[in-house]
């Protein structure tokens, strides 16, 4: 299955919601990262949530960046997406590897920790970016992203994302968000009823496991709430904005001394990008046109 965002309204406009299918892309930052299978899962569900927050926002150019310090083993994760479908993410240490927790499953939750903070900031292509702080309340992403939008934004939300990671690599990824807006959020029984049918539920994988589609997900949540599905689909993909340009420009900024120093040690520079793992080589006859550059504005 194609990875894919759905959208779609219930209870007359008060209800919205927005499915996305990741598989593809998490396994390709699995195999660019190099990732663990509790890596794997927590960047994965860190990417999916990324690209449902940004699913809201209305500027075209728009992003959203998820960055999760918890304080466990695998260090932070930072995920980045935009409103156009591209989305990527990395860990600081992509080859920690735990055993299952207590429930048979990946411990996302202690890889990551709970004694931390979920920075989330809103950034529309001009301006300044808005930006929130709140605490972990369990590392596990999905509970973390939704305490932030009730924290943060005054929104009832309902957020489940999962991935499942074997020995051939991701089979399966994505995740839902729920939303009770303004016109319905006073409605108390319509909030503990979408709760409780979203707790209700396995886990957002083994839906896709069944083969279940978006639409039949939304279905099963809200088809008795006036349902209304948007026939657009939005395609989803890993995708980073990384180039050499970008490597030399941040290169110059090093100085005179420092390039020059590259130059008599390493006979040139080599850089990665932390998103995509891409290495870039930049060699000593580029780095002296740097030092050239850097002469030249300096007049």
């Amino acid at each position: 299955m194609v990875d894919q965002l759905v959208r779609a309204t219930a209870a007359d406009g008060g209800i919205r919601a927005v499915g996305v299918i990741t598989t593809r892309l998490t396994e390709e930052a699995r195999q660019r990262h190099n990732l663990s299978y509790v890596a794997t899962a927590a960047l994965g569900r860190s990417m999916s949530s990324g690209l449902l927050l940004a699913s809201s926002m209305k500027q075209e150019g728009s992003r959203v960046n998820i960055h999760v310090k918890g304080g466990g083993p695998l260090g932070g994760i930072l995920a980045d997406a935009g409103l156009d479908g591209t989305v990527r993410g990395y860990v600081d240490n992509p080859e920690i590897e735990l055993p299952p927790n207590s429930k048979g499953k990946l411990d996302v939750g202690g890889a990551v920790g709970d004694r931390g903070y979920l920075y989330v900031v809103r950034d529309v292509g001009y301006g300044h970016p808005y930006s929130s702080t709140v605490e972990l309340v369990s590392g596990e992403i999905g509970d973390d992203v939704a305490h932030y939008l009730v924290t943060s934004e005054q929104t009832p939300s309902a957020l489940l994302v999962g991935v499942f990671v074997g020995a051939e690599g991701v089979t399966a990824a994505g995740g839902i968000l729920i939303q009770v807006l303004p016109k319905a959020a006073t409605d108390e029984a319509l909030v503990e009823l979408l709760e409780s049918r979203v707790a209700g539920l396995a886990g957002f994988t083994p839906l896709l496991q069944e083969g279940k589609t978006l639409p039949e997900i939304f279905e099963q949540l809200l088809g008795d709430m006036n349902l209304f599905i948007f026939p657009e689909v939005q395609d989803l993909r890993f995708h980073c904005a990384c180039s050499f340009d970008r490597v030399l420009g941040a290169l110059k900024m090093l100085g005179e001394d420092e390039l020059q120093d590259m130059i008599e040690k390493d006979d040139g520079a080599e850089a990665t990008c932390h998103f995509c793992g891409r290495v870039y080589q930049a060699s000593s006859d580029e780095l002296t046109q740097l030092i050239a550059d850097l002469r030249t504005e300096s007049v």
